[in-house]
């Protein structure tokens, strides 16, 4: 198990109870390599969303100690990422939008206060599941426009110009048209540090990219007064501990479908990575244990100043490769963090504004993915559609429509599997008891002529049992066999209507000569069936256990009787399926 709960107090991570004292080290060393990653990219995704820099340090803290001693993954790096700062920024632009920073603070407060209320709720009405309801292309798609949007809004502080934010395709006419207003000393700033850090993560992956680029910008703001050439830096960096910041009750009504949306995000991402760096032998990650626990640290940090939080996939990975062996790794990067705010604040303040937008770019281009879009393209076209379209609404219509576009288009997605089930006509294999579903690959797969073994697959219901009973109409129509056996193993559940229908085609068959067997039936849909009217009429003798006696009394009746029991001969001329069905 993850985690238990204590008497009479809050569940305890097993690590806590069976922590080994030669974890230690690698923990520490993980902890402070990881915090050279997160700490400086935490301080970017701050002004991605528009808030001042020690927002992103305390988001570091606060989320990730609150998250290490509830979460259920031990190597679960937990602060904020490209997508929650994106999301973020999107939901203060709208309630404040001249940027007052006080009203900024207040207004981020208030969000991280509800995404964690709403992370909460959902683990105390067990929806962990939620997860799972977006598909891998959609997420895909929606990863590849949040990295766009991402990439396009940072670009202007590379070139040092300025202009009013708008849609994607307004931002992008907007930047070529300022092109010509570009700071050439922050132009030379923001390509040095791109160079630097696609260099280290191509020649050297192992080093904190991030943290080299950040001390080098900070040296050379300092010693070649970069802001008396026009470079902007991030200027001053309150120091000390977070402080405290009520949220606004006012903002609820403004703010909350947004914070669905961050909600949802938050937890998608947190459990694919948790799940995706889970070690061998170590608890798998309890899902709606993961959402109580990212749930109170968002609740804790919104008090603190901080923006919303979830887990990381590359500071996940960082964390296990470095050799994270529980949360204490987590707890390590934390304290750095608040070494950062107490210690450098002052340090940080010199940084330039284009060295934590190309920390920025280089660490959010990796959500666009064209290899992926590749891959699903040649796996199925209409999945690598759902992508595209995914993609296409985040970019057009921003980041919050367009996760409800990916929810819709993966609920559409699943609608439209589930309403075109597959229908197979099987074969024996020859010399065995093995029947699979025809193809050319296997043409001396075997057949009996009058008889038509067919496997539909999932479960039938109202949505579906139109088109399955039309394709196999089809089938029988072409075919004329004496008896129709449908192998029922790989349907879990038959639905009312569908059973209905079902019912209607056995009286229809029955009616033109010929007679329906129902074949290994699951105990669900074996239930409904003798429930039923169908159950009566086909009795013990046409519900068998398996396809083998299903041919086996076949070949018996057709033997003893010149066709199976109770159909009508068949007229001449018309004969079973054959090898081409």
């Amino acid at each position: 198990m993850g985690a238990n709960a204590s008497q009479g107090g809050l569940p305890v991570p097993d690590w806590i109870r069976g922590y080994r004292g030669e974890w230690l080290r690698p923990d520490l060393v993980a902890g402070l390599t990881t915090a050279a990653v997160v700490v400086p990219k935490a301080m970017a995704y701050a002004t991605v969303a528009g808030l001042p820099v020690e927002v992103g340090l305390y988001t570091a803290f606060v989320p990730m100690v609150i998250y290490a001693i509830l979460g259920t993954s031990r190597p679960l790096s937990v602060s904020t990422t490209t997508t929650l700062a994106i999301l973020t920024g999107t939901q203060l632009a709208l309630v404040v939008p001249g940027g007052d920073a006080a009203g900024l603070l207040t207004a981020s407060a208030t969000l991280a206060l509800l995404v964690g209320v709403m992370l909460i709720l959902a683990a105390i009405l067990r929806l962990g599941v939620v997860a799972s309801f977006i598909s891998e292309p959609v997420l895909t798609g929606f990863k590849a426009g949040v990295g766009l949007i991402i990439v396009l809004d940072q670009v202007p502080k590379l070139l040092g110009i300025h202009f009013d934010k708008g849609s994607f395709l307004q931002d992008l006419l907007a930047l070529v048209h300022h092109l010509p207003e570009t700071s050439l000393a922050t132009l030379a700033v923001g390509a040095a540090m791109l160079i630097l850090l696609v260099g280290i993560e191509r020649f050297a992956p192992r080093a904190p990219a991030p943290l080299v680029a950040v001390a080098l910008g900070i040296a050379a703001s300092g010693l070649l007064a970069l802001q008396s050439l026009g470079v902007e830096t991030v200027g001053h960096i309150p120091q000390g501990l977070p402080p405290f910041t009520a949220p606004s009750l006012g903002l609820v009504e403004q703010l909350w479908p947004g914070a669905l949306g961050i909600a949802l995000m938050s937890f998608t991402e947190s459990i694919a990575a948790a799940r995706a760096f889970a070690g061998r032998g170590e608890p798998r990650p309890a899902p709606n244990r993961e959402l109580l626990a990212t749930g109170l640290g968002n609740v804790v940090g919104g008090f603190f100043s901080c923006m919303p939080a979830g887990g990381g996939t590359s500071q996940t990975a960082v964390n296990r490769r470095a050799g994270a062996r529980t949360q204490i790794a987590g707890l390590t990067t934390a304290a750095v963090a608040v070494a950062t705010l107490v210690l450098l604040a002052p340090l940080m303040g010199l940084m330039p504004q284009a060295t934590l937008a190309a920390v920025v770019i280089v660490y959010s281009i990796g959500l666009i993915q064209p290899t992926e879009f590749r891959d699903i393209l040649r796996i199925r076209r209409m999945e690598f559609l759902w992508a595209l379209t995914a993609c296409a609404g985040v970019v057009l219509l921003g980041t919050l429509k367009g996760i409800a576009v990916a929810i819709i288009v993966s609920l559409v997605a699943l609608a439209y599997q589930a309403a075109h089930p597959r229908l197979y006509v099987l074969g024996r294999k020859p010399g065995t008891d093995v029947f699979r579903p025809r193809s050319d690959d296997h043409p001396e797969d075997e057949s009996v002529p009058g008889l038509l073994l067919v496997r539909p697959e999932g479960q039938i219901f109202f949505a579906n049992a139109q088109r399955i009973g039309e394709q196999l109409w089809a089938l029988i129509d072409a075919t004329a066999p004496r008896v129709v056996a449908l192998d029922f193993s790989a349907v879990p559940d038959i639905e009312y209507s569908a059973l209905k229908m079902l019912i209607e085609g056995e009286e229809r068959l029955r009616s033109r000569g010929g007679l329906l067997w129902l074949v290994a039936l699951n105990p669900q849909a074996l239930g409904m069936v003798q429930r039923s009217p169908l159950g009566t009429t086909l009795g013990r003798e046409r519900m068998l256990f398996n396809l083998p006696t299903a041919l086996e009394r076949y070949q018996s009746q057709a033997g003893a009787s010149g066709h199976p029991e109770g159909s009508r001969q068949q007229s001449p001329g018309r004969t079973g399926i054959d090898q081409t069905v």
